[in-house]
């Protein structure tokens, strides 16, 4: 059995305290612990890992890596595999706060759209009452069901914080556009129910497509993420599903929209907890900027392309009422 010496522990607690984080602060960590850069000494990265998760699988736990399905960067993190109602109420979350969470990811990954979001209105009109129905199936003598208490009181303010703080802790986040989509905790934790949900996977990375380009035969189920698409297209010119044999449709970007497409779809995992607001125009004038650098350099060291596909999935977001369980 392998034993784990205080680097190893020193990489558990980076990503226990700090949460997910992207593949190039986790790398600057295991650089400044080991003193091997996993770009030259990828053996001895993996090496590392292996080591990690054959002792964390003994408490149910995994150390993971996975993309952020908004702005396609890598995410390493510690997750948990246990997936009983005892363990998920093992949490700072109460339980209607649990509910109403649960609600918004079914709702994101229930929409047949892929856009990977539910709008902020939507989100904060789920009601609870849907969830003791679907999970819970308590009914009185009469036939009535039996919400509890602490559901029917849970309000529209307690709603509001909560999922600033579900934003703080990276299972959820916000879009520029004010919608609620999915965190890269929630991408790194809830792989397996996804897949329980079945929620259509990607064809290239086998992922959980919950923002996706849909291929263009509406008789077709086959998603692509928008860097897995990307990727392919910088690689072979042409797309073809993979399933149908449909070309897809990718248009080169245009000369001007880079801003217009960053204020509709930049990414938002780095952001703080609260929403932007006309309060704080000179911070997120700031965040713009960063984001906007991020992507000239993104564009220069890989495929250009991204930008108008981005744009005009973002042009044609079909505003949709919000799903229920089934």
């Amino acid at each position: 059995m392998a034993v784990l010496n205080w680097k190893h522990h020193a990489l558990i607690q980076s990503l226990l305290s700090r949460g997910p984080l992207k593949e190039k602060e986790f790398h600057s960590i295991f650089t400044g612990i080991t003193g091997q850069n996993p770009g030259t000494h990828q053996e001895k990265f993996n090496d590392y890992l292996l080591k990690i998760n054959r002792e964390l699988s003994f408490v149910q736990l995994d150390l993971r890596a996975s993309r952020d399905q908004y702005d396609g960067q890598v995410y390493y993190g510690v997750v948990n595999n246990v997936s009983d109602e005892q363990s998920k109420l093992g949490t700072r979350y109460s339980v209607p706060q649990i509910a109403f969470f649960k609600a918004i990811i079914e709702a994101i990954a229930q929409d047949v759209t892929a856009q990977g979001t539910i709008s902020n209105i939507d989100a904060l009109n789920i009601k609870l009452e849907n969830q003791v129905l679907n999970s819970l199936g308590s009914q009185s003598q009469d036939g009535s069901l039996n919400v509890p208490a602490a559901f029917r009181n849970f309000t529209l303010s307690q709603k509001e914080k909560t999922l600033d703080q579900l934003v703080q802790d990276k299972w959820l986040c916000f879009t520029e556009d004010g919608n609620v989509g999915v965190g890269v905790r929630s991408i790194l934790d809830l792989r397996s129910w996804f897949r329980n949900a079945e929620v259509p996977s990607c064809e290239v990375c086998n992922e959980a497509g919950l923002k996706a380009k849909l291929c263009p035969n509406e008789g077709c189920t086959v998603r692509i993420h928008q860097y897995c698409l990307k990727r392919r297209v910088c690689q072979r010119g042409v797309i073809v599903c993979p399933s149908c044999d449909t070309q897809w449709q990718y248009q080169p970007p245009k000369a001007e929209p880079i801003e217009l497409e960053d204020e509709a779809s930049g990414p938002t995992q780095s952001q703080p907890p609260s929403r932007s607001t006309q309060s704080q125009p000179p911070l997120r004038s700031r965040r713009k900027r960063q984001r906007l650098s991020q992507n000239d350099d993104a564009e220069t060291a890989g495929c250009s392309s991204q930008a108008a596909s981005q744009a005009d999935s973002d042009m044609r977001r079909v505003t949709r009422s919000s799903a229920r369980l089934r």
